[in-house]
């Protein structure tokens, strides 16, 4: 599949060389020549050099045919011109856009154009090593009403199958982190000790749910 990326930064350049090693094409845009260093001497895919947003630029990189478009510059502004351009006049419909300003992230969010806020994933990721009790949410859906969170849970679950805990606080167990894997659950898993719990639930009901998932226990 064509996948377009504009921003030849640390992060588009990672970006490009791992979709060219799962087989697929890639065409980068900058508007600086001496960025597309950062692809190596032998990349494969297309350098594109212009403005990320403009038409006949996006057209010149495949926009039109591409399967998914990532505006990953160093500018919020130029990602968010891009990445509408991108989905309402060509029709992508795969399109992420990196913004640094985490309330234009929620914005965009809402708009249905995923985003990647810098800024806050770095300190969202730093608090779940440092807070083990912390409910920082890893993921926020477009309409930010639910969360998946990484939230501790009471060690008296420990041996209790995934099923109850769901049935007893109203949340859905997304996925277990156990000994660095990551584990979709199944209706007979059982929660074991180190296991890390990445929970659904409805935004503004994850401070009471923290509480209540290190408080209650379960019947005996």
């Amino acid at each position: 599949m064509h996948f377009v990326i504009m921003g030849c930064g640390r992060v588009g350049a990672t970006l490009a060389h791992s979709l060219i090693k799962r087989g697929h094409q890639v065409a980068v845009i900058d508007q600086d020549p001496a960025a597309f260093h950062r692809l190596g001497p032998d990349f494969p895919g297309r350098r594109i050099k212009g403005v990320g947003f403009d038409r006949e630029v996006m057209k010149d990189a495949g926009v039109p045919q591409a399967f998914a478009f990532a505006a990953v510059s160093s500018g919020d502004n130029s990602n968010i011109i891009a990445a509408r351009v991108a989905r309402e006049t060509y029709g992508v419909e795969r399109v992420v856009a990196r913004i640094y300003d985490p309330k234009r992230a929620e914005i965009f969010q809402r708009l249905g154009i995923p985003t990647v806020a810098t800024v806050r994933w770095t300190a969202d990721q730093t608090l779940h090593h440092l807070l083990p009790e912390g409910s920082t949410p890893d993921y926020f859906d477009p309409s930010g009403a639910l969360v998946i969170g990484q939230i501790h849970v009471n060690p008296l679950w420990i041996g209790r199958r995934l099923t109850e805990i769901e049935r007893t606080f109203g949340v859905r167990v997304a996925f277990v982190t156990r000994l660095g894997d990551a584990l979709i659950p199944t209706a007979e898993s059982v929660y074991q000790e180190g296991d890390e719990l990445h929970l659904v639930a409805r935004r503004g009901t994850l401070p009471e749910l923290e509480h209540r998932l290190d408080t209650v226990r379960p019947e005996e």
